[in-house]
């Protein structure tokens, strides 16, 4: 079987490494970007990724900037193209969806298309009544933890369009040739999603074959909510500090109960990444005719945090803040949508509309620039550390052990 994969980011790389691991599979990876693609054909991971890291050394993957190679014969075309909320339109921008939709069908009119990248919810129905053979399945990844999170899936969700007869919705069509394309590609993620060693396996891996805009709604309900739970603990968190109370203590007991449970609750600054910001804002632009309170109070929520967060520290009055690292998590290489760069911005902001300016550096080993949104970038850890009187970090590293006095972090379990 022939397989294409667009994009080398986090979802293309994980799933180019893991379906080269079976057999009499090709996997072709295509990407705008000839660096990345000179990664791969080097056995090297062009994202921060253990597993892929490690895994890409012993799988065979083709990667090409070239379309016309990429998608020629290919059984299955994997789109997993960037896409991001638009807040102008209130809308994804979906445009290089579109136009690799566009292109693979053109070249290869045969091939089935199936979306790995986050889209509004009717994206797939859309270009299903245009003609085109497509199908989506949601993506569950952690950043850093994309290949393992592949390889031990929690469920595998594969959706197609439903027919439509007479202006209304029919039945999913278990006969139709999409139901047995998304079947087969749901069982080609099954069989993959073990490890190399065969110390497990995924035989028990719920497997959802669905309406694709249901699979649409999977995606962005699961990680609103999420992004509610984050929310709700971050909010915890700040009535606790508000009222001199112990945080950890409160999460503690409130994680006892098993209906709740002890994860997704260690504060932060907010959520922030590829997915969460973006998802949480999609859902909310589906929610206009619908009447809603929860929802538009997971997005606001998050800004309400970034605010708090920022007038707490500006209450020690700080002369040098030291932002240390702009990632938005552990084991991440990612800048996007970080919540301690919204933090950032409001010191900024705040501190030029106040009484006393506050100086702001930035310690982040992935930058190569001098100034990062106007604030110095200090290369050097150690200088950074001396420099600063108050370190603010969303995520504790043990860099910070030595000056721990003079750092302000909500990161109560020194986890992400």
């Amino acid at each position: 079987m022939k397989i294409t994969v667009v994009g080398l980011g986090y979802v293309g790389m994980s799933l180019a490494v893991l379906l080269a691991k079976l057999e009499n599979t090709e996997i072709t990876a295509l990407d705008i970007s000839e660096e990345r693609v000179n990664l791969v054909n080097s056995q090297k991971s062009p994202i921060a990724d253990t597993e892929i890291e490690k895994y890409i050394k012993s799988v065979k993957i083709f990667a090409t900037t070239n379309a016309e190679k990429a998608y020629n014969q290919a059984d299955y075309i994997i789109i997993a193209t960037p896409t991001d909320y638009d807040e102008k339109l209130n809308y994804f921008n979906t445009s290089t969806v579109q136009q690799a939709i566009e292109t693979a069908s053109k070249i290869n009119p045969t091939a089935t298309i199936v979306v790995k990248s986050t889209v509004p919810v009717g994206f797939t129905d859309e270009f299903y009544q245009k003609g085109y053979k497509i199908l989506f399945s949601p993506e569950f990844l952690r950043e850093g933890q994309a290949l393992y999170d592949n390889l031990f899936p929690s469920r595998i969700v594969v959706g197609y369009s439903k027919l439509v007869e007479n202006g209304e919705n029919s039945q999913l069509d278990e006969k139709s040739e999409l139901h047995k394309k998304a079947v087969e590609f749901a069982n080609l993620l099954k069989s993959a999603a073990r490890l190399p060693d065969g110390q497990a396996t995924a035989e028990n891996v719920p497997i959802l074959i669905t309406n694709a805009t249901e699979a649409e709604a999977i995606k962005l309900f699961a990680n609103t909510y999420l992004a509610m739970r984050v929310a709700f603990f971050n909010e915890l968190d700040s009535y606790a500090e508000m009222q001199n109370l112990d945080s950890k203590q409160i999460i503690e007991g409130v994680g006892l109960d098993p209906r709740i449970g002890n994860h997704y609750n260690n504060p932060s600054f907010g959520y922030g990444g590829y997915c969460l910001p973006k998802d949480t804002k999609q859902l909310l632009a589906n929610y206009q005719q619908v009447p809603n309170s929860l929802i538009s109070a997971v997005v606001t929520a998050n800004a309400t945090r970034k605010d708090f967060i920022a007038e707490r520290i500006l209450m020690k009055n700080p002369k040098t803040v030291g932002i240390y690292r702009l990632i938005m998590k552990e084991g991440s290489d990612n800048f996007r949508q970080s919540s301690i760069q919204g933090i950032m911005k409001r010191i900024a902001e705040k501190s030029q509309n106040g009484s006393s300016k506050v100086k702001i550096i930035v310690y982040e080993p992935n930058l190569t620039e001098s100034q990062f949104f106007g604030a110095e970038v200090v290369a050097d850890l150690a200088k950074f550390k001396a420099a600063a009187d108050l370190i603010i970090a969303n995520r504790y590293n043990a860099d910070l052990a030595d000056v721990l006095p003079k750092v302000y972090t909500r990161d109560l379990y020194f986890r992400d």
